[in-house]
Parts: C-alpha cells; structure tokens; sequence
C-alpha cells in the first residue's frame, strides 16, 4: 500500500467509523464511547475510559488499541485529550476485583468513566451525554440510553478513542510498577502472565498489587 492509498484508507475509515456511531446513537450528538483494558492480567487494576468527540473530528488513525503500536498510541493519546469533548478515567483495583470479581468490577470502573466524562461535558459545554456506546457491555447503573457493540473498539470512532486512552494510560501504570516491583517485567508484559512474569512469581512470590483470585491454580 502507498502513503497516498494508506491516507485514503485512513480517511475511509474514519468516516465509517464516524458513521457507525451516529447510527448506533441513533443521530445524537453527544455519544459517549467506554472501554476498558486490563481485564486479562494477573497483576494490577483494569483501567476504563470514556470520551466524548465533537462531531467535526477529523483526525484519521483512531483503531481499537490493540490494533496500534504503541508509538503510534502514545502520538494519538494528548490528540485524543485535546480534541475530545470530555473524557473521564475510571479505575478498579486488584483487591476490588479479589473482591467482587472481574466482570463486576470492570462494571464499576466503565459507571465511573462515564460519570467523570459526564461531569467535564457539564462543566466545560454545559451539555450532558445522550448516549453511551459501551464495548460489549451493558451497565444498569449507567443512567444514560446505551448500546452494547460487539468488538465495539474496532467499529466504533469513540469506543477505539476510549480504548486508546484507557490503553496508554494502564500501560503507564504497569511501567511505574515496574520499578516498585522488579521481579515480574511488568514494563514488558503490563500484568499479563508471560513467560517472564510467571517465573518472577517462581522466584519472588505474588507481590502486592498481584489479583490473588488469578493465582489461585499457581498457589496450589
């Protein structure tokens, strides 16, 4: 593919993302896309995030995160702050997931990026959310009309928008954690139980931020 055909490409894409929310929303203007990241790891907090595009966002490259090197990550992340309507952040910790487990406490962290996001539209549009567009989910608690999108972060301009800030940021996270706790190559592996990861646990035993009800079969 040439960089002429890569543009267009890109381009095309953003316009049928674009599309797809606005359809999925039913026409509203102010669509809120959530995802999470870190459901998957043995060690640290999932991280949710939630943004808010303004209608006339025209900067192409936005995929699910997955998707994205993280160079390419790391460039879209203060673009997708700067331009965003409003974005939130929410987080649930490794005991919060001991506690309640995974897919409640994912819930928990999805509410609270949408109530944070909710608060910045108020506060810098005096506008609230007419619809939330959540990555194969749907919330009870969340109070606004809500769609649930299968593999949403690939067809989705603001659930992969999400997924890119929720990424970056636990990514960041997990680096810092690194340092605290060297053992485990979190810097290289973010939590996930790699190689490297598993033999840290041989040798050094879980350490604090580790998800105890995910160690339950290497504790035996």
């Amino acid at each position: 593919m040439t960089k002429k055909e890569r543009e267009e490409y890109l381009l095309a894409k953003l316009a049928e993302m674009k599309t797809f929310d606005k359809e999925k929303a039913g026409g509203c203007r102010f669509i809120c896309g959530v995802d999470e990241v870190g459901r998957g790891p043995l060690a640290g907090p999932v991280i949710t995030a939630a943004v808010v595009l303004p209608e006339d966002f025209d900067i192409p490259g936005i995929d699910d995160s997955k998707k994205l090197t993280e160079k390419k990550r790391e460039a879209l992340f203060p673009v997708i702050k700067e331009h965003a309507l409003a974005y939130g952040i929410g987080e649930a910790s490794h005991e919060r997931i001991d506690e309640i487990n995974i897919l409640q406490a994912t819930k928990e962290a999805m509410t609270q990026a949408v109530e944070n996001c909710a608060v910045m539209l108020r506060e810098r549009h005096g506008e609230d959310i007419e619809h939330v567009l959540f990555d194969a989910m749907k919330i009870d608690a969340v109070k606004y009309p809500q769609s649930s999108v299968i593999k949403g972060d690939a067809q989705s301009l603001s659930i992969a928008a999400a997924s890119v800030i929720a990424k970056v940021t636990r990514d960041r996270m997990m680096v810092e954690m690194a340092e605290k706790y060297p053992h485990y190559a979190f810097e290289k592996n973010k939590g996930y139980g790699t190689k490297a990861h598993y033999e840290g646990l041989e040798k050094a035993g879980p350490c604090e931020i580790h998800r105890m009800t995910f160690l339950k079969n290497f504790l035996k």
